[in-house]
């Protein structure tokens, strides 16, 4: 199917991909291309064993394809229309971006589930992107094998859909994002063609600039319908260590403590009550060696599960460079519930503030080097903040390449930073 794999590791030589390093911002001062008629789209959402999750557009039809070839033909029909196509994975991720401009059609990838080759001695998986990342992890624990990906507002996220937005989770810490094990990608493009880059073999770097630009672009592209993958072996023993401090400062001091211990946390999360959740992973002998040094009470396994199901219904992804983060932290308002990541530089917070107090704190984190990045909130509190905030300085690039890809700009229009 020509899925394409390999990429040099790491986030370091990002430079031309359409979600440069520190997740570019917004949509503010760009041109609107197709105004619609009628009132603006708003978002049908539900709540689903206590998530929010977007189900439709109001005024959008649905389309279900079930192969990659006939999703392309159905985006190709759209382009000749000049209908506005909205890809939907599972949804979790729905509520992110801009309000988008124009009714269309809604393009799900339920259907392109499968998984198309697993190697096991190689450690390469290729699936389709409408499946599932519970059924991915199902499949690949037959062989004692898994995808570090953990995001949160979980389960029920596809594959296709956290590469176009590019959420990641707890085990980002010690993994990184799923860019960095991404190996190879297949993507319909609104002429009708499907495009690969990357390739099978690990060691290949072709297409890499396919992935690049792919990643993290919220389908305004073009729509992913498959992914090849390095996966990991599963950790021969994985323990759950908690604890708490009574103070903002003394937990952050501790948790640089642990971060700093010979075998490093494969996960460290810090909440805003000074909680703090760690695991470690690895051989029995240092797993154990290092739980104690940690000194820690161990902690059930589960508490992840929870911890990853954690998706507000207006809430907002903060990413910074990790020597600015406490300073982040203690600027947002006391008591809002928020979780990090101190290790990585990233925090998430659930938003019980007025629009302004947004917007103050988005300029806060922007004059540190990061982003602030509105993942779901009602449609009328969106429009006042923006999903993005400053445009980057790569807007006339991201210009550029839209044009290109989706002249017509019937990908998501509005939703995206162009």
């Amino acid at each position: 199917m020509g899925v394409h794999r390999g990429r040099p590791r790491r986030d370091a030589a990002c430079q031309g991909c359409v979600r440069p390093a520190g997740h570019p911002q917004s949509r503010q001062d760009l041109p609107r291309r197709h105004p619609q008629a009628g009132p603006p789209r708003r978002s049908i959402r539900a709540r689903v064993g206590g998530k929010v999750v977007v189900t439709a557009v109001a005024g959008s039809a649905t389309d279900k394809p079930a192969t990659a070839e006939e999703l392309a033909r159905r985006l190709h029909q759209a382009a000749e229309a000049g209908t506005a196509v909205i890809p939907v994975g599972g949804g979790r991720a729905s509520g992110m971006g801009d309000v988008t401009e124009r009714r269309g059609v809604a393009l799900h990838t339920s259907r392109l589930d499968r998984v198309i080759e697993h190697s096991q001695a190689d450690m390469v998986v290729t699936v389709e992107a409408g499946i599932t990342l519970e059924a991915l992890q199902a499949h690949l624990a037959k062989s004692g094998q898994f995808l570090p990906i953990d995001p949160f507002n979980s389960p029920g996220h596809t594959i296709g859909g956290l590469l176009a937005t590019g959420w990641s989770g707890p085990l980002r810490l010690r993994f990184g994002s799923a860019r960095d094990f991404l190996i190879g990608i297949r993507v319909a493009l609104p002429d009708g063609k499907l495009a690969s880059g990357g390739g099978r073999v690990v060691k290949n770097v072709s297409g890499y600039d396919m992935m690049k630009l792919h990643y993290g672009a919220l389908g305004s592209l073009g729509v992913i319908v498959a992914a090849s993958f390095k996966v990991f072996p599963r950790p021969l023993h994985d323990v759950t260590l908690e604890a708490s401090r009574p103070s903002f400062d003394e937990a952050w001091t501790e948790a640089e403590r642990v971060l700093s211990l010979p075998l490093a946390p494969s996960a460290l999360e810090l909440f805003s009550d000074g909680r703090m959740l760690a695991r470690f992973s690895g051989s029995p002998d240092a797993v154990n060696r290092t739980a104690a040094e940690c000194g820690w009470a161990t902690g059930d396994e589960s508490v992840w599960s929870d911890h990853s199901r954690r998706a507000p219904e207006r809430w907002a992804r903060i990413a910074v460079p990790r020597t600015e983060l406490k300073r982040i932290l203690k600027a947002l308002p006391h008591g809002e519930g928020w979780w990090a990541s101190p290790g990585v530089g990233i925090a998430h917070w659930p938003v019980d503030a007025t629009a302004n107090a947004v917007l103050d704190m988005r300029a806060k984190v922007e004059s540190a080097g990061g982003t602030l990045v509105m993942l779901s909130a009602p449609p009328d509190f969106m429009q006042q903040v923006g999903a993005w905030g400053t445009p980057p300085p790569t807007l006339e690039i991201m210009r550029r390449l839209k044009d290109a890809f989706d002249p017509k700009g019937i990908l998501n229009p509005g939703r995206f930073v162009v």
